[in-house]
């Protein structure tokens, strides 16, 4: 069974699993359609395979299957400058 995780890997946006805009791989690397088809050529940077649509599950199955809250994301070369940086540790100098 499909994970449906919860954002693209790239640029972090959010991807429920009612999204249209999900895109996948044979190993559910996740990507929005924006950074699959603008960034990686609907190639996944990860393996190589074809990014697809992401099928959606239908919302009377999501309550005994529901989707992943895990966020993934990878810091790919192509995505540098999508994300805001994460914040260093609370005793860090600004």
């Amino acid at each position: 069974m499909l994970e449906l995780r919860p954002n693209c890997e790239c640029c972090d946006r959010d991807l429920p699993p009612s999204s249209d805009q999900a895109r996948i791989c044979t190993f559910e690397c996740t990507f929005c359609a924006d950074c699959a088809d603008t960034r990686f050529f609907g190639t996944c940077p990860n393996c190589g395979g074809d990014l697809v649509a992401r099928p959606i599950r239908p919302e009377g199955k999501l309550h005994r299957f529901p989707a992943s809250l895990r966020r993934v994301v990878k810091a790919h070369p192509a995505c540098a400058g999508q994300r805001p940086p994460e914040p260093g540790p609370s005793w860090a100098a600004p």
